[in-house]
């Protein structure tokens, strides 16, 4: 017979590896501000290494291994899926509990810093801007070109009205993906659990297509990037209108429209954030677009309003701006309250 002293050594040795992180919750508001001050202040730093793009890289490399032509592409992706982002999750956090074991303060630099890499405020509008400045010089192909670097569909036919539009339309979605779901995952489970939410973003972005290629070996990542997000996409409606109240008083129409037309978008998370912007600034968005060649038909937002114009990229950069201070002050407003 089996000793019970050595049944429950090996059962701490088998759990052990998956506790790793052990830091208190929520995540200290010490924490969140620091690392959304952080992203203000350098944004994205292109010249130094970036877990996000380490995730890119993963992906690109270990996606051919799990593409076995006999195996079932939804199973292997599902593996694919889950194996990336548990590992992450893993990652993260043994480095986070290295950091700790060798100094707590240590520990607490590294969770700060690392979900620093998470956010990406200053760096979706300093992109936004970029467009913005291009066609506020006349260039509408440098424009073109600056709004495919933060889009999808292709660029090669939009006026000026539907650039500004799509740069829009994309601040208002980033602003979900990359401040309110990553602060809110890093609120309720540190720097582990925001960079696994990284992954699911990164490889809904990659993998999560309705082509040929990924309708089968994406559907997993998809579907789970559309779990992640339902929540801090309906957060972000209240924000946004507090915060469209403040800069225009128009957060009454932002509420509305968000409520009446959010779930008419093709993605059931990322309508909420563009109909809210719709509101707020007063135009119309969605409608068809072409991706790779092919045209989409999206559902108008807002169809009552105007047309996008040039300023309103920057009007949609104050009102992403002040919604992620806010949100940034709620859950750390909440964290020290816990």
């Amino acid at each position: 017979m089996i000793p019970s002293e050595f049944c429950d050594k090996s059962a701490q040795l088998l759990i052990q590896p998956l506790v790793l992180h052990d830091m208190e919750w929520p995540t200290p508001w010490y924490i969140l501000i620091a690392a959304f001050i952080l992203d203000l202040l350098f944004g994205d730093p292109e010249t130094l290494p970036h877990p996000i793009r380490w995730m890119g890289k993963s992906i690109t490399r270990l996606e051919p291994l799990f593409r076995i032509p006999s195996s079932h592409l939804i199973a292997s992706g599902a593996l694919f899926s889950i194996l990336l982002i548990s590992g992450t999750w893993g990652v993260t956090a043994a480095v986070i509990k290295l950091g700790t074991d060798l100094h707590p303060y240590l520990g607490i630099v590294f969770e700060t810093v690392i979900i620093y890499y998470a956010i990406s405020a200053q760096s979706l509008e300093k992109e936004a801007m970029r467009v913005f400045e291009a066609l506020n010089g006349g260039s509408l192909e440098d424009a073109r070109n600056r709004v495919s670097r933060i889009v999808g569909r292709d660029v090669d036919r939009l006026d000026a009205s539907r650039v500004s539009q799509a740069t829009v339309e994309s601040v208002a979605e980033s602003l979900v993906d990359g401040v309110i779901s990553p602060l809110f995952f890093a609120w309720i489970g540190g720097a582990p659990l925001a960079m696994a939410y990284k992954m699911v973003n990164t490889l809904d972005s990659m993998i999560g297509h309705m082509d040929e290629t990924y309708i089968h070996f994406g559907k997993t990542s998809a579907k789970i990037d559309d779990v992640a997000n339902f929540f801090p996409a309906r957060a972000s409606v209240p924000v946004v209108s507090l915060c469209a109240h403040l800069l225009n008083r128009r957060g009454g129409e932002a509420f509305m429209t968000a409520i009446r037309e959010g779930r008419l978008h093709l993605s059931p998370n990322s309508g909420f954030s563009e109909a809210a912007f719709s509101g707020a600034l007063g135009i119309r968005l969605g409608g068809s677009s072409h991706y790779d060649g092919q045209p989409v038909d999206k559902p108008v937002i807002g169809k009552q309003f105007r047309l996008s114009r040039p300023a309103d990229i920057r009007k949609a950069c104050d009102l992403m701006l002040l919604s992620s201070v806010t949100w940034v002050s709620l859950i750390s407003a909440c964290s020290a309250l816990f």
